[in-house]
């Protein structure tokens, strides 16, 4: 993981007010680059954004994924060298409550986004976030690979499905031609600490913990492929920095955990019961008539392994443990930036070390 890279590289994250977005700006800050934003307003309350002080990390643009004349604005005037495109409506239940909102933004926000940079004369390295959820999921157990068939089955797994093909499309009639280098990364379920969003398992279990509150489980023996939000963000980098260098090494990757710390969802409330520590109570009480969600969701991490020699540094219990430390270091009203800049170094120490 050598990202001197972007040291002094202009780097456009979209969506970098969300949970995601929020420690990569952590993180590219620290690389000594040089960040813009674009997204909306942050949409929790509190929001890791704030929280963290982005504003002073970044120059930081308010507006709509979907608005391509205030996008490509801030494309003219920022000239970025390297996109990360992390803007989406990223929750499986919101997109059954807005499947035309969940569409504008994550199809059309895609579209918007590869413009700009065909338009662009300075973009050389493009990485495109999607999800895991982008594959037919007939609930195998057997790890889905990058050359599986892609239809993500409700409106935001769809969607992205969407996104992975209107990316192939830009790169077949634009991109390569132009010598920009673009990969699409479908990561594994993200937890880690300053996630706030609603309907995810682990800031539920979080706000239930700090309140004394019994967490209601709505699907406890759903497997994920559960990581540290970490682990992602470290393969987007390397595979950004790799294929401005190399752009043969542009592709689709799967970003996940081996097939051991792919859990149940109970195992996972577990395992954060365990770290909290005294307080926590929780029942398994599924929701009848509930939208669907896939009961079984694995990824095969091969190519990332061997293209780019990454291995999951952290194992789910460890993910677990730093998402709970920095949840009681926020709570205890500590330095929140130095805590995720620590636990970010923890991280790149432990990877080296491996």
């Amino acid at each position: 993981m050598d990202l001197s890279f972007y040291r002094g590289k202009r780097v456009l994250v979209t969506g970098h007010t969300g949970f995601k977005g929020s420690w990569l700006t952590v993180l590219l800050h620290k690389l000594g680059a040089q960040v813009c934003g674009y997204s909306l307003a942050p949409n929790t309350q509190p929001a890791l954004y704030d929280i963290l002080g982005c504003d002073a990390l970044c120059e930081s643009h308010i507006g709509d994924i979907a608005d391509l004349g205030a996008l490509s604005a801030v494309f003219a005037a920022f000239r970025p060298e390297v996109v990360f495109h992390l803007a989406a409506q990223p929750i499986v239940l919101e997109g059954y409550a807005r499947p035309v909102y969940t569409y504008q933004t994550n199809v059309m926000g895609t579209v918007n986004v590869l413009e700009c940079v065909r338009k662009s004369d300075s973009v050389k390295s493009v990485v495109n976030v999607t999800t895991d959820k982008v594959y037919k999921n007939i609930e195998q157990e057997k790890g889905y690979q990058e050359t599986d068939e892609l239809c993500g089955y409700d409106p935001y797994s769809n969607s992205k499905s969407c996104s992975e093909l209107v990316t192939y499309s830009y790169v077949q009639s634009f991109l390569r031609e132009k010598g920009v280098a673009v990969s699409t990364a479908r990561a594994g379920n993200v937890i880690g600490g300053g996630d706030f969003s609603a309907d995810r398992i682990v800031p539920d279990c979080v706000r239930a913990a700090h309140a004394g509150a019994c967490l209601r489980l709505r699907n406890p023996h759903s497997v994920r492929p559960y990581q540290h939000v970490l682990e992602p963000l470290f393969a987007y980098l390397t595979i950004a920095a790799a294929q401005a260098e190399n752009g043969a090494l542009a592709g689709n990757y799967n970003i996940g955990p081996d097939r051991g710390d792919c859990v149940t969802t109970e195992r996972l409330v577990q395992d954060f019961a365990a770290s909290w520590g005294g307080g926590f109570r929780y029942e398994a009480n599924p929701v009848a008539g509930a939208p669907h969600e896939a009961g079984l969701l694995l990824l095969d991490n091969t190519k990332l392994k061997n293209v780019f020699g990454l291995r999951p540094v952290w194992t789910i219990a460890d993910a677990v443990k730093k998402t709970v430390e920095w949840s009681k270091a926020y709570y205890a009203g500590e330095d929140m930036l130095a805590v995720t800049r620590r636990q970010a170094e923890e991280y790149f120490a432990d990877g080296k070390n491996e």
